[in-house]
């Protein structure tokens, strides 16, 4: 369940904190929920799929140590990133 090219450039474009930023936290936040959304439709799907469950909990787990690291440097960022994507209830 990989992201397509323009969808990775379309979110790398939305996410950016420079005109250069492929990598920071928050394009990497916004990956990883991006897959994971759509990993979670197919295992809705394919119930019996317990590799890319497995994967799926890699993910997530992955994510919440990047928000957590987000929030422990910037409050603001990890808010405004939040927010954007519509993750923490």
């Amino acid at each position: 369940m990989s992201l397509d090219t323009t969808k990775k450039q379309e979110l790398i474009n939305a996410h950016q904190t420079h005109g250069t930023d492929t990598g920071s936290v928050e394009v990497q936040v916004a990956m990883l929920s991006e897959r994971i959304s759509k990993l979670s439709g197919h295992l809705q799907g394919n119930i019996h799929d317990f590799s890319s469950r497995q994967g799926l909990l890699k993910m997530i787990g992955r994510r919440k140590r990047l928000l957590s690291y987000l929030r422990s440097n910037s409050e603001q960022r990890y808010s405004s990133l939040i927010q954007k994507l519509g993750i923490r209830g």
